[in-house]
Order: structure tokens, then sequence, then C-alpha cells
């Protein structure tokens, strides 16, 4: 078994949303691709504290025919190129697919490599991020408020209002 892991929602956690009534959408293009500030710092400290970076994302788009997956990969190769992360595991269906890898499931986080679960930490900006790691059992799930309206399912152990505020949370908890 592989040591702890931070898996990461893409779009709310690593990139700015887009916002439409209060909903978030992911970015459709590459001009639409922001990153804050704070990110690559951010997942530069949990590198160095030895964590893997594993990104889990749902893009349901692609089977509603409202994006094409080589668009996703491009999206994700950018951020590949610009964050260290170690993986980025995708899940291209929708709810009437009921796949196993589609959170609120944990299938993202449980597909090989397999991480020490126990260890790890589900960082994401909407319910179904934080179901899926109570689903899979991490250690521990923060939310990051990405602004949107959408109401959380549970309370996560941690809400936060930055990738760094979760990190910092993080490695507290660590030492």
């Amino acid at each position: 078994m592989n040591g702890p892991a931070v898996f990461l929602d893409r779009d709310g956690v690593l990139n700015r949303v887009i916002l439409k009534d209060g909903m978030p959408l992911a970015p459709a293009t590459l001009d639409e691709l922001e990153i804050p500030p704070d990110v690559p710092a951010a997942l530069e400290r949990l590198k160095r504290a030895g964590f893997a970076l594993i990104v889990v994302t749902n893009q349901p788009d692609v089977a509603r025919g409202t994006q094409t997956r080589a668009m996703v990969e491009t999206l994700n190769a950018a951020l590949a190129a610009k964050l260290p992360v170690d993986e980025i595991r995708v899940c291209y269906h929708d709810d009437a697919d009921h796949c196993p890898c589609r959170k609120p499931q944990p299938g993202l986080l449980l597909q090989a490599p397999v991480y020490d679960v126990a260890r790890s930490y589900m960082v994401g900006d909407r319910w179904r991020d934080i179901e899926a790691g109570k689903n899979a059992h991490v250690k521990a799930t923060i939310f990051i408020n990405s602004g949107h309206t959408e109401p959380l399912h549970s309370e996560p152990d941690l809400r936060a209002t930055s990738l760094t505020e979760a990190v910092d949370w993080i490695l507290n908890r660590r030492t």
C-alpha cells in the first residue's frame, strides 16, 4: 500500500469555477482556466510533507454532450503542467449512468494505486466531494467555499476559504 494522499477536486479547488445562477460550472476552454495564486505553493507544501496529490474530478458535461473528452484532457494537462499533482482521475459519467467512480461514490479515491486512505484527506467544494471522502473513509474531509449556493448533505471536518487554509489545517494535524 502507498502512503497518504490528499485527494483534490479540480473545479473550485485547483481552479476557479464559473458561477451561473449560483451553481458552479467547470471552465469550458483554456481561456476560462484560472488557477488561484495560492494553489501552487499550497500543493508544494503538501508534496514536501510526503503526500501524494491525486485530483479526483467528475466531468459529466462529456456524457451530457456539452463538453468534449479532448477538451477535459486539455484542461487537465494544462493544470498538470502548472501544478505538482501526481495523478488526475476523471469520471466522465452523469448520475443516470450509476458509475461507481462518480462522486459521491468513492470509486475515484479507491482506484489503484491505492493510498493509505485512513491517513488521507479529501478537499472539495461541493457536497459530492465531501460525501465521496466520507464514503471512502478518509481521515478528514475539507470543504472549500467557492461561492456557490448548493447545500452540503453532511458536515465536513473543516470549512475553509482557500486551499492554503486547508493545507495549514492538514499539516497542523499531521504534526
